[in-house]
């Protein structure tokens, strides 16, 4: 290479070497990195911690050094994550007390006392039933008359997390028969006295299953019990003449059906693979309303078959 072209290079590069330098000025980060926000970055809990700001929904940079987030953090990150909102359904184990009981589902055992009709100082059974709410408060059925309003009122709960909690479109959004839970709720003293469940005449209701009536669970939550003959697609009939309440699905149910009858009694037809009817529509006693499935929470086809207001008549 001859000395002239070599010294034509090296001109060259001195003179776009500010241009390089400057470039890479504009790369470099400054103290206020910014970072991809991590999965759980959208919980309130993550958003409340004061080393960070959110850019939109989908960044957050360090308005402050950078802090380890400890364990107490971490949990309530988890938590918030993962929160449960169905009630399940708990079998008490030897050694089981309602405190080492509300320890393992984090609910008070005020929480788990009235959902179960129990005492503080009541003593459990291995082998016994018990109701377990996903968070602090109270279990409500909804009855003719009530609104989410006085339901607040009643429990000292607020009317916004009824509704948010339960997923309801609105304060009117609830039907006699319905179950709800009242976040933060507290149970009014004293303590009303539970009614007794009103007796049938004897058939008032039929078997809603069109290829018969084969209990696979017996009494169980809330006043039900469920059918089952093997196989989905079986026909569903309405037990009893009746207006369509409702019509849906929900996590635990799937797709049910409920009735009210004229005598004020609610059917619940729940885990249903197809649903034939509407809100508003007129049924009469044996009427395929739907087919036996397996949708919502449920290991299996079969019909889970509640009564509000009354006896289940095929509980045994």
């Amino acid at each position: 290479m001859s000395k002239k072209k070599t010294f034509l290079i090296l001109i060259a590069f001195f003179l776009f070497l500010p241009l390089i330098f400057s470039l890479r000025k504009k790369e470099v980060k400054t103290e206020k990195e910014v970072y991809v926000a991590p999965p759980f970055a959208s919980s309130k809990t993550w958003q409340n911690l004061p080393d960070f700001i959110f850019i939109g929904n989908n960044f957050l940079k360090f308005s402050l050094p950078p802090a380890f987030v400890n364990g107490k953090t971490l949990a309530a990150i988890v938590e918030d994550s993962e929160q449960r909102k169905e009630i399940q359904e708990y079998i008490v184990e030897d050694g089981d007390t309602l405190s080492s009981i509300s320890q393992k589902f984090k609910i008070s055992i005020e929480t788990i006392a009235w959902a179960n009709n129990l005492s503080k100082r009541s003593t459990l059974k291995p082998g016994q039933k018990l109701i377990i709410l996903p968070v602090d408060g109270i279990l409500h059925e909804v009855k003719a008359g009530d609104t989410i309003s006085e339901i607040a009122k009643k429990y000292q709960a607020k009317i916004e997390d009824i509704i948010s909690f339960n997923e309801l479109e609105s304060p009117d959004d609830i039907y006699i028969g319905d179950i709800l839970i009242i976040p933060g709720g507290k149970m009014p003293s004293p303590k009303p006295t539970p009614q007794p469940l009103t007796p049938l005449a004897q058939g008032y209701f039929i078997c809603p299953v069109a290829g018969g009536c084969r209990i696979t669970q017996g009494l169980h939550w809330y006043n039900a019990v469920d059918f089952s003959n093997g196989k989905c697609g079986e026909a569903i009939l309405a037990a009893a003449g009746g207006t369509v309440l409702k019509a849906g699905w929900n996590r635990t149910a799937g797709n049910y059906i409920k009735i009210l009858h004229p005598n004020g009694i609610v059917t619940m037809y729940g885990h249903l693979q197809a649903i034939f009817v509407s809100p508003g529509e007129k049924v009469s006693q044996g009427q395929i309303i739907g087919t036996m499935g397996a949708t919502g929470r449920a290991t299996g086809c079969h019909l889970h078959f509640d009564v509000f207001g009354a006896k289940n008549p095929f509980a045994k």
